[in-house]
C-alpha cells in the first residue's frame, strides 16, 4: 500500500504544477491533512512550489539536489550559504548551496573550482568592508568637485565580478520590482545593525530617507523607514511631481543626474538638528546624497555632520545600478 507522500509523488509525476486543492481531493484527505505532508516532501528537495497564497502550484524538483557529495570543503560551504543567493528566470529564490549548485548546473561550471573563486571574489570585496559597512567617500570625492557629506558607507555593493549581484543586491532589485513585503523586510533584517550602529557612533538626531521617483503601490523606501523603528526624527524631503517622470536609474550621463537631483528634489524642513543620516537604497553616481546634502547646508539646518548610508553601491561606476 504506498504511502501519502508516495501517492503525492505519482501524482505529481502525472500531472505536473498541481494546486493543494487538487492533490487534496485526488487523496481524499482535507487540505489540513495533506498539509502535514508537503512541508517534508519540499524540505526534503523532492518537490518544489512555486506562486503564492491563493495561487501555489506544487511540482516534482528537477533541480540537482544538493545532498549529494559536490566535494566543496566545509569552509567554502559556510561562505556560500551566507553570502550566495540568486531568482531564478521562473522567480524562485536559491540561497546558499541550493542556489550555488543551481548556477553551478546552469552554466556548466565546476563546483569546487567555482566555489574556490567565488571564496576569492568575496575576499576581494569584503577587504573595503570595516566594521560591516564599505567606505564609499573616495569614489565620492573622485566624482565631484565638492562633497557635502561628512561621510558615506555603503551596506554592500550591488553586484561583483562574474558572479553578479550580491546577496542584500538581489533581495533590493526584486524587492522593489516585485513589490515583495517578505523580500522588504528581509532587507529590514539585514541593514538594521548598521543603522543602528551609525545613529549611535556619529550621535544622529535627524533622519531622511531619499523618495522614490518610481511610481508603486508598495514603495520600498517607505516600508524602510517603517520597519526600522529609529527613534529619530524625520526630516522631511520631497520629490517634487513633474509633468514625465524621469527616474535617475534611467540617465546615463553624470550631470544629467546631478540636474534631475537638484530640480526634483526638496528638504521641507525648518527644525535644526545636531547630525544627519540620509538613507538610500542605492548609490551609483552619488549625485542624489550630495545634493541633499548641499540643500540641508544652504538651509542651515545642520550644525554637525551629516552622514550618508546607501543598502547597496557600485564598485567603480554608476551605470551597474541602472537597473534599480
Amino acid at each position: 500500500m504506498p504511502t501519502t507522500s508516495e501517492k503525492i509523488i505519482f501524482y505529481l509525476r502525472q500531472k505536473g504544477h498541481v494546486t493543494g486543492a487538487e492533490l487534496a481531493d485526488y487523496l481524499g484527505i482535507t487540505r489540513q491533512g495533506l498539509f502535514k505532508h508537503l512541508p517534508k516532501l519540499i524540505s526534503s528537495g523532492v518537490i518544489a512550489k512555486i506562486g503564492k497564497p491563493p495561487q501555489v502550484f506544487y511540482f516534482i524538483n528537477t533541480s540537482l539536489p544538493v545532498t549529494h557529495n559536490i566535494n566543496i570543503p566545509h569552509n567554502l560551504t559556510q561562505q556560500i550559504n551566507k553570502h550566495f543567493l540568486i531568482i531564478t528566470p521562473a522567480g524562485e529564490k536559491k540561497e546558499g548551496m541550493a542556489g550555488f549548485v543551481y548556477w553551478c548546473e546552469k552554466n556548466n561550471l565546476s563546483y569546487k573550482k567555482t566555489a574556490e573563486e567565488y571564496n576569492t571574489t568575496l575576499q576581494k570585496y569584503h577587504a573595503y568592508k570595516k566594521n560591516g559597512l564599505i567606505d564609499g567617500m573616495t569614489k565620492m570625492k573622485n566624482t565631484f568637485p565638492i562633497v557635502y557629506l561628512d561621510r558615506l558607507f555603503y551596506v554592500d555593493f550591488y553586484s561583483i565580478e562574474r558572479f553578479g549581484k550580491t546577496k542584500l543586491g538581489q533581495l533590493l532589485l526584486y524587492a522593489k520590482q516585485s513589490q515583495n513585503l517578505q523580500m522588504m523586510n528581509e532587507i529590514i533584517s539585514f541593514v538594521k545593525p548598521n543603522v543602528d550602529a551609525i545613529i549611535k557612533k556619529y550621535y544622529i538626531d535627524g533622519i531622511g530617507f531619499i523618495p522614490p521617483t518610481v511610481k508603486r503601490e508598495r514603495q520600498l523606501m517607505r516600508v524602510l523607514e517603517k520597519g526600522l523603528h529609529e527613534n529619530v526624527r524625520k526630516i522631511s524631503i520631497i520629490k517634487i511631481k513633474t509633468e514625465v517622470a524621469v527616474p535617475q536609474k534611467t540617465l546615463t550621463k553624470l550631470n544629467d543626474r546631478i540636474e534631475n537631483a537638484r530640480n526634483t528634489l526638496v528638504v521641507n524642513e525648518e527644525a535644526h538638528f545636531k547630525n544627519i543620516l540620509l538613507i538610500d537604497d542605492a548609490v551609483g553616481s552619488g549625485a542624489t546624497l550630495n545634493d541633499i546634502a548641499k540643500k540641508i547646508r544652504e538651509k542651515g539646518i545642520c550644525q554637525g555632520k551629516i552622514i550618508g548610508l546607501s543598502l547597496t553601491g557600485s564598485f567603480k561606476g554608476f551605470d551597474v545600478i541602472s537597473e534599480v
